[in-house]
């Protein structure tokens, strides 16, 4: 089973030092915001992955992921 929570721990971080805290993916700098605006804006996971040869599949699932993940908090806090 796939576990998306571990998935975002293991792969997501925010390091004051990289991009001002910005979560990103693990041992890049590629934002997860990058990675939204693409999915966003029409791009595959697998055109981004393409891009950005330093990612997999999984480093975008679970950026998207996490990304729900804040949304829904800020929903929920509204």
């Amino acid at each position: 089973m796939y576990d998306i929570e571990r998935e975002i721990e293991e792969r997501i971080v925010r390091d004051p030092e990289i991009l001002k805290g910005k979560p990103v993916i693990r041992g890049t700098r590629i934002s997860v915001g990058i990675i939204i605006d693409r999915l966003w804006n029409g791009v595959t996971p697998e055109e981004i992955v393409e891009d950005y040869p330093s990612l997999s599949l999984d480093d975008v699932r679970a950026a998207l992921a996490f990304h729900l993940r804040q949304t829904d908090v800020t929903s929920a806090s509204a």
